[in-house]
């Protein structure tokens, strides 16, 4: 089993939409914000947006769909949890076999020489904090507007849908390239395609199953009719 989450799964532990609160954080629009650009040119402001998100993220505890699907996996022998947020809730709720396609916002990374380290901190003691392995300026080891997904990452992601039994689309507009891809790329391997979502999106008229609802209550609903030993399940991935 694949599963693809994306922003509406963390909606609901109170997780911010990318765009914030209104859309502005000290007059500044994300897209303005999350870019090599804008780091380039003043990156203790972006810092400063980095740490208002951690701030927000800190607060935030994983829910019930955080919850199934670190069930779910821990039921299966074959599970792949690849997310488009950047919250590390996933990891939070007990996953581990997490594929982050847009880095981690508790994660860092050397500007130089490419050195990533966890950092929990939300208030950091420098305006721009150092590599402690060279000592030159560290960012936020998120994927920006403008730059390419780690290779390493995406290819595992692919390699995984293409050979998906099944595959769960959670909380994603897909709309969002290349993660959108993902669910087509499982739909033509063959695999069986859930998508959960409060609304249609382009993905749902290839779905053999959308569930409109609410990611809590329309993934343990989901898991508890078709956990195995269900004849649901067994029928779509023995």
């Amino acid at each position: 089993m694949v599963v693809l989450t994306g922003a509406g799964i963390s909606a609901e532990s109170g997780v911010p939409t990318f765009r914030g609160a209104g859309g502005l954080w000290e007059n500044h629009r994300a897209e303005e914000l999350a870019t090599p650009r804008a780091f380039a040119q003043d990156p203790e402001l972006v810092w400063r947006y980095y740490r208002w998100r951690r701030e927000l993220v800190e607060r935030c505890t994983p829910n019930l769909a955080h919850h199934t699907l670190a069930d779910i996996e821990s039921t299966l022998d074959n599970f792949l949890l690849i997310t488009q947020n950047v919250d590390d809730l996933h990891t939070a709720a007990g996953s581990k076999n997490v594929l982050e396609l847009h880095g981690s916002l508790w994660r860092s990374r050397c500007t130089q020489c490419r050195k990533t380290w966890t950092d929990r901190h939300t208030h950091l003691p420098d305006p721009i904090p150092a590599c402690p392995n060279c000592g030159a300026m560290a960012r936020p080891d998120v994927v920006w507007f403008g730059e390419q997904l780690n290779d390493e990452i995406l290819n595992r992601a692919f390699g995984a849908a293409s050979q998906a039994a099944m595959m769960l689309v959670v909380g994603t507009s897909a709309l969002v390239q290349p993660a959108a891809l993902l669910p087509q790329v499982a739909k033509q391997a063959g695999a069986y395609l859930v998508e959960i979502n409060v609304e249609k999106t382009p993905l749902t008229p290839i779905s053999d199953l959308f569930l409109q609802g609410s990611a809590t209550q329309e993934l343990a609903r989901w898991w508890e009719e078709n956990a195995p030993g269900s004849q649901a399940l067994s029928l779509h991935v023995e």
